[in-house]
């Protein structure tokens, strides 16, 4: 729902009702991700989209239908019609798990203010019961700052903090996720099924070397979303001239600089110095932190020279194993407009846990729907049934 979240934030304000369509499962080549949402008002105003233009008649009766008769939430499922490819169906192959609720906005005060967090660009999470018994369908907590709230079905109780620890937890990860929990009396007696949207700050993309490689990935890097810093320790060289796109150009020792800033698991290392002064400090203490990507630029014999001094560092192989080094995909790239492209292809196909071979030498989905669930307990996953 996070996708619409200007306009689901002013129909709160309003007071309006709508009805909100969301992908609560997506099985093959679905275009869009779990989480994604329509939402269609009382007066026949509809918003987002969650099939790319496939489905999206289908979910708009749907939606005027539950919003009309303010019944309970529905489940609908849509997949690739073989008798007709133009029939409600999706033509890439896929198949979406869609639940369908009124919401009203008086009753979720909480949802209206969640909203109003992501609009202003702050983080905020939002969990919403999928699966489970009946009382708690489409049940949702807000997760704003330090505390949570809920509408009254999950206000009290063990149920409630577990989806809210679950839902804090998503949000430090920075993902929303489709996830599994409960079955224990003393944590959370019912066996529930919980989307829990999230919109977190930017991740960090940390740019090590004011060199010309580095002003076009901090171009690349700001498109893709990160808060990018740019940071060498000459300050002839590490200028905001220089560096446009970036957020912040910092004039420090490069591992002094990492040793005191924030990171977490979504962080980006790019090292773009390949100077052993500035690379060997720099990188056992990257290696050391719970970051997402370690990368450092350079030939192969570079590479193999910037090991054996990590070596002589103390960097333990397993570390070294994280390092990404020569950095970036092989696009046959040399210009740093291209460098710049192959360095985010590896962090994105490393995110999200791609090959980086062409998807002509591939088989089965294109897409992987199921790294965005986390399963609490596998064995007992509850069905998730139209």
């Amino acid at each position: 729902m996070l996708n619409i979240a200007d306009t689901l934030h002013r129909w709160c304000s309003e007071a309006r009702p709508f009805a909100l369509a969301t992908v609560v499962d997506v099985t093959g080549s679905a275009p869009l991700p779990v989480g994604t949402s329509v939402a269609v008002d009382e007066h026949g105003n509809a918003v987002g989209s969650i099939s790319g233009g496939c489905v999206e008649g289908a979910v708009y009766e749907l939606c005027r239908q539950v919003l009309h008769d303010q019944g309970p939430p529905q489940r609908a499922w849509f997949g690739y019609s073989d008798d007709d490819a133009f029939a409600v169906g999706l033509t890439c192959g896929g198949e979406l798990d869609v639940l369908v609720q009124r919401i009203d906005p008086a009753t979720r005060p909480h949802l209206g203010a969640a909203l109003a967090e992501v609009a202003g660009g702050r983080p905020a999470a939002v969990a919403q019961v999928v699966d489970g018994p009946d009382k708690l369908i489409g049940a949702t907590l807000s997760i704003l700052g330090d505390s949570w709230i809920s509408d009254g079905s999950m206000a009290a109780g063990p149920t409630g903090q577990a989806v809210a620890d679950r839902a804090t937890a998503q949000l430090r990860a920075g993902r929303t996720a489709l996830v599994w929990l409960g079955g224990d009396a003393d944590t959370c007696p019912e066996r529930l099924s919980v989307l829990v949207h999230v919109a977190a700050t930017r991740p960090r993309m940390l740019i090590f070397g004011a060199v010309d490689f580095a002003t076009a990935l901090s171009q690349a890097g700001r498109f893709l979303g990160y808060r990018v810093t740019v940071c060498d320790a000459r300050p002839v060289f590490a200028t905001t001239a220089r560096f446009p796109h970036a957020d912040e150009v910092v004039v420090d020792w490069p591992h002094r600089y990492l040793e005191h800033t924030e990171v977490d698991s979504r962080t980006a290392v790019c090292v773009l110095t390949h100077d052993s002064k500035f690379d060997i400090p720099l990188l056992r203490q990257a290696l050391e932190l719970p970051v997402g990507y370690v990368g450092a630029m350079g030939s192969r014999r570079t590479h193999e020279e910037r090991l054996r001094l990590l070596r002589e560092a103390g960097v333990a192989q397993d570390r070294l194993a994280r390092l990404r080094s020569p950095i970036g995909l092989d696009l046959g790239a040399r210009m740093p407009e291209e460098t710049a492209i192959s360095i985010t292809a590896e962090i994105i196909a490393h995110t999200n846990h791609g090959t980086g071979l062409p998807l002509t030498l591939g088989t089965g989905p294109i897409h992987r729907p199921g790294d965005q669930a986390v399963d609490e307990c596998p064995a007992q996953r509850p069905l998730l049934t139209p």
